[in-house]
């Protein structure tokens, strides 16, 4: 038996045993979007009906960026997060899969029979894009000619189109079209993609304290670099802290006014005050207000936050 094989098995075992077959979810749902909530949805019925244990596998790093590692990935959500999405649907257990390049060696045949032996697996729910193994072998007949040899059944769950439609003809909701719009700085299609706004966590660190010099103290977020950004701009958004929830703007980019090149996340937080260093801070973005603009001065600078309050509490209103 294979190392990959062996550590699949160990990381299966360590990540969900249920007490009764289960109908499972394969995938590595980045960003739980509508789509991803449409399939995990019918999980949820079809195992509530048939009495099985409601369980998804979701796979951390994404496969992309191991079996290419010179093409750059981000996500559009942490681990932490599309954890705890997942499990907001009504599931029993999600399961975090390590990626490797072990694991993907693993054909269909034998990676879906451990699946088979560690989590008692009766039914596969699967879009109809679905594909896994070496060479993503195991398509949605493959996969289901297994389960007849194996004793599970597979059930291909119809694509989700924007529009809402099962297989419509417009585009699917994907993981690609959320970040079309992303870097289009488009919230309000990533919202209708995603079923909920776009949102960056993390803790607030110390930063340059410009914006305090210029009377709009800022909070500036550490984020991870594989995290995905929208276009770089202003933003209309919603920062919680503190068990509170706040009008607030937010600036995403290089901040080409002080000539830096590093992107950062810094949001000034209408209508509160108080020390925020080390705290967690989670933002929504709601709406773009406009690109990222070298300024020829601070003041000039300053007057065009103003604007940026004003029009954000407008929005917000």
């Amino acid at each position: 038996m294979s190392d990959g094989t062996e550590f699949a098995r160990e990381e299966l075992r360590r990540a969900a045993v249920p007490d009764r077959n289960a109908a499972v979810a394969i995938g590595v749902f980045d960003g739980v979007h509508r789509g991803h909530r449409y399939l995990i949805g019918h999980l949820v019925d079809r195992a509530g009906h048939e009495g099985l244990a409601r369980l998804v596998v979701t796979f951390h790093p994404h496969p992309r960026s191991v079996l290419r590692p010179e093409t750059p990935l981000t996500y559009l959500c942490g681990l932490e997060e599309r954890v705890e999405l997942l499990q907001a649907l009504g599931v029993d257990d999600v399961a975090v899969l390590a990626f490797t390049s072990e694991l993907a060696q693993l054909s269909a045949r034998d990676f879906v029979s451990l699946v088979v032996e560690e989590l008692r697996m009766k039914l596969l729910i699967v879009g109809s894009d679905f594909a896994l193994g070496r060479g993503r072998e195991g398509t949605t007949d493959v996969v289901a000619a297994i389960g007849g040899e194996m004793g599970f059944e597979v059930d291909v769950v119809p694509l989700l189109a924007a529009s809402g439609e099962a297989d419509a003809p417009s585009g699917k909701v994907g993981s690609t079209a959320v970040r079309q719009a992303l870097a289009r700085g488009d919230m309000e299609t990533v919202a209708s993609l995603m079923g909920r706004p776009f949102a960056l966590r993390g803790p607030v660190i110390k930063g340059a304290e410009r914006g305090k010099g210029l009377g709009f103290p800022t909070a500036n977020m550490a984020f991870g670099q594989d995290r995905a950004l929208p276009a770089f701009g202003v933003y209309v958004t919603r920062a919680y802290l503190r068990e509170g929830v706040f009008p607030a703007v937010t600036n995403i980019g290089l901040r080409p006014t002080f000539g830096e090149h590093k992107p950062t996340v810094e949001t000034f937080i209408l209508d509160f005050q108080g020390e925020v260093y080390g705290q967690e801070l989670r933002i929504e973005l709601v709406h773009r207000l406009r690109g990222e603009v070298r300024f020829p001065n601070p003041e000039a600078l300053r007057e065009q936050i103003e604007k940026d309050v004003a029009a954000t509490r407008a929005y917000l209103s």
